[in-house]
């Protein structure tokens, strides 16, 4: 990967989207992740506006630093830049406190993980309409349109994707060529929804370089009969996250109504 000219590319396509929509810039929730973190500073070096947001909930304390230094990173370098906390702690505690009790909490664990993105996409849309910003998306390729593992209408609910024609470890070389702090690009990836320590292969069972692997596979059209052992595994989890998050890569369905009917 020309990985140089393929930031200039980002960059340019970035501004003018901006442009032709009249808009002043972009607003991005900056999570300590390698994906905010690049798509962040690709936002930045547009010379528009690039408000990053910090939204805890229930953050680890690691995930706010690497998140907090990449800020002050970005308002060293760009004058552009601005940063507004919003803790949503509360917010999500108290709409926690206004949902029905269930019997197991386990059992809307997952429910309550993704309520937390849904709060923060609420967010960035509504400093995005205050200032007249556009939301940058932060998926990457694989999650996007491999495994969909991101929340629909959660970190899923976006303006445009800078990154989403990106491989997760072209994501990396790209942070590496723009400098992103090491903490960031050491990180093990996460989605920070649940309050814990658990990574994306945690809940995913393989690792972004194995996911890619299974993508190509995928393309090319190979089954799980095709592989054995810890590759047959892998292709076997891929396609499990590909079948069962297909809803989130393709248009909302419509009911079409015939004609005759009309």
């Amino acid at each position: 990967m020309q990985t140089e000219k393929v930031i200039t590319h980002i960059v340019d396509w970035l501004r003018d989207y901006a442009v032709k929509a009249k808009c002043k810039g972009f607003v991005i929730g900056v999570s300590g992740g390698i994906d905010s973190a690049v798509t962040s500073t690709l936002c930045a070096k547009t010379g528009l506006d690039l408000l990053c947001l910090e939204m805890p909930i229930h953050q680890g304390k690691n995930q706010v630093t690497r998140a907090d230094r990449h800020i002050d990173w970005l308002m060293d370098n760009f004058p552009n830049v601005g940063r507004q906390p919003v803790d949503l702690t509360p917010v999500f505690d108290s709409l926690v406190e206004a949902l029905p009790k269930v019997e197991n909490e386990e059992d809307r664990f997952m429910s309550l993980a993704n309520t937390r993105a849904r709060l923060r996409m609420a967010t960035l849309y509504y400093f995005a309409a205050l200032k007249g910003y556009l939301v940058a998306g932060t998926g990457n390729k694989v999650e996007d349109f491999g495994i969909g593992f991101y929340t629909k209408y959660g970190d899923g609910g976006v303006d445009l994707s800078p990154i989403a024609d990106l491989l997760k470890t072209e994501v990396y070389a790209l942070g590496d060529t723009l400098g992103v702090n090491q903490d960031i690009m050491e990180a093990a990836p996460t989605d920070g929804l649940w309050g814990d320590h658990r990574t994306d292969e945690d809940q995913i069972g393989a690792s972004y370089p194995e996911l890619e692997w299974a993508m190509e596979m995928d393309a090319q059209g190979k089954t799980p009969d095709d592989f054995s052992d810890r590759k047959k595994e892998v292709f076997t989890i891929y396609k499990r996250f590909n079948t069962s998050n297909k809803h989130k890569m393709i248009p909302i369905p419509i009911c079409e109504i015939p004609e005759q009917l009309k």
